[in-house]
């Protein structure tokens, strides 16, 4: 499913998001489920709120501190960040 959200996709969203994920975990973004709960994998809240900060900066999107934990899967971040991205773009802002 492709979502016009300033030029990212659902696809592009979970790829950038399992990298990360990946990244903090130590791990491939391979073994990274999207529907795998993140606190399962072991992110804690220092990696959450680095998650949280990345996304800020690369989406030019204000994250709550909370939002791995309001979102617990990829699956269920993307969704969110699609919701944002639209919403942001719809706004005349966008990344």
């Amino acid at each position: 499913m492709t979502v016009p959200t300033a030029g990212h996709s659902t696809e592009s969203l979970t790829t950038w998001l399992a990298e990360r994920i990946a990244l903090y975990l130590k791990r491939e973004p391979a073994d990274i489920d999207p529907d795998v709960p993140l606190a399962e994998y072991g992110l804690d809240s220092v990696a959450a709120l680095s998650l949280c900060g990345d996304i800020e900066d690369d989406f030019d999107l204000v994250m709550e501190p909370t939002i791995a934990w309001d979102y617990p899967t990829v699956r269920a971040l993307v969704g969110h960040l699609v919701e944002e991205l639209a919403a942001d773009t719809a706004q005349g802002g966008g990344a």
